[in-house]
């Protein structure tokens, strides 16, 4: 069995390592981290929201999937307690616009709501706790009973890389890729690391290569097929986020009223996102951004915090979570934090192999599952929802068996 080499070491590249590991040698599977703060951008500061039918066609088998394998990972490892895994209700304080309409694919483009997308038929629903009311408005639940759910991304994603590490799943972090070697017929047949603190360079042989990097993966595929003219069509998004803990969410309220999901339109361009998780933590995000710039590193992402933006999430949260003779100071901010989220124009993921003929004059592959450069990304909003779907068609579509999901939408387009 070939050689893997993984690309990026967020949620993504971990579970594709994860489903690999179940039939190829561990120590076969090599995953290369940049960072040196693993999970400092989407993997660890995203919302965590799964759903199992809020999708287009196109990703419909991969969403269903998905939430089918996170579920299963939850029951046997006991998700609940080690990442917050939980049942959740999805809930507006306004009926969506043209909810059949399905616009998630868009949702990165337009700033419209993820409730545009829900599959269940609007009903009226009891408020959770934490929720301000005003007078004359009404909770409607936009989700089917056992449609949607959460996870703390962060925690989940730690999970997984200590589950792939323990059956000897080999890191390399932080450690760049900075080229590709070919063998005498120019396959591909190793990729150079260079350790980023010792600055010491290793060849990992290996005839299979899986970008899994997120918004950082046209960089990576540039850097290391540097005489291609193909540009990887993935952009990022970047996104403002909260943490915050409530006397009005504690582990009572969690027990009498289970998780939500508040999706929200506030204004043009900004939809607000409220997830109760389990462990007394509210997360708001919803402030989105396409013209920020990628910073070099993601560890680097929380240096580029916009406190207008913040500013707006606390002043949210203030209306959202605050009661009557409330103020900020009643909740507790524990965590800011800033991602990039890595978007296609169509709102797709890209999920397949990238043709030999993108990679360059006189770089080839070997055929079938004896090798092949695979690409990951462009998961939007979606990423941890999908996560666990992606590593395991990935894993199966790398080598050479049934997938479990049909993909056929998902691989580069255009």
């Amino acid at each position: 069995m070939s050689a893997t080499v993984i690309l990026g070491a967020g949620i993504i590249g971990t579970s594709t390592a994860y489903y690999l590991a179940k039939h190829q040698p561990p120590s076969s599977i090599h995953l290369v981290e940049v960072s040196p703060e693993l999970f400092a951008s989407a993997s660890g500061y995203a919302g965590g929201f799964l759903a199992r039918n809020w999708f287009s066609p196109a990703s419909a088998a991969l969403g269903a999937l998905s939430f089918e394998e996170h579920r299963k990972l939850a029951e046997k490892d006991d998700g609940a307690e080690k990442w917050g895994y939980a049942q959740s209700t999805s809930i507006t304080l306004s009926p969506p616009t043209n909810s059949s309409a399905k616009k998630v694919d868009v949702w990165c483009r337009d700033g419209a709501s993820r409730a545009e997308a829900a599959s269940g038929d609007s009903t009226k629903g009891v408020a959770p706790p934490w929720l301000k009311r005003e007078d004359g408005d009404a909770v409607e639940v936009i989700s089917d009973e056992g449609t949607v759910a959460q996870v703390d991304p962060l925690q989940l994603s730690q999970h997984l890389l200590k589950k792939c590490l323990n059956l000897g799943v080999q890191l390399h972090q932080p450690a760049k890729a900075i080229s590709i070697l070919t063998d005498v017929r120019n396959e591909v047949s190793s990729v150079c690391i260079a350790d980023t603190r010792s600055s010491t360079e290793t060849d990992i042989p290996c005839t299979r290569v899986i970008i899994t990097s997120g918004a950082w993966s046209p960089k990576v595929f540039q850097t290391l097929f540097p005489t291609s003219s193909f540009k990887l069509p993935i952009t990022s998004l970047a996104g403002h986020s909260l943490v915050v803990k409530s006397p009005k969410w504690t582990k009572e309220h969690e027990e009498s009223h289970g998780c939500h999901a508040l999706f929200m339109t506030s204004q043009p361009g900004y939809s607000p996102e409220i997830f109760s998780r389990r462990g007394g933590q509210i997360y708001l995000a919803g402030l989105n951004s396409a013209t920020e710039p990628l910073p070099e590193l993601a560890k680097d992402s929380k240096e580029n915090l916009s406190r207008p933006a913040i500013q707006k999430l606390r002043d949210t949260a203030r209306e959202i979570l605050a009661w009557e003779g409330a103020t900020e100071d009643d909740f507790e901010v524990t965590r800011e934090g800033l991602c990039f989220r890595p978007v296609t124009e169509d709102g797709l993921p890209i999920i397949g192999r990238i043709p030999d003929e993108h990679l360059g004059p006189n770089v080839r592959t070997r055929r079938g599952a004896e090798g092949g450069v695979y690409l990951a990304a462009g998961h939007g909003p979606w990423g941890i929802s999908m996560s666990l779907g992606t590593g395991k068609v990935l894993a199966e579509m790398a080598q050479g068996r049934e997938l479990s999901a049909d993909i056929s939408s998902l691989g580069l387009r255009g």
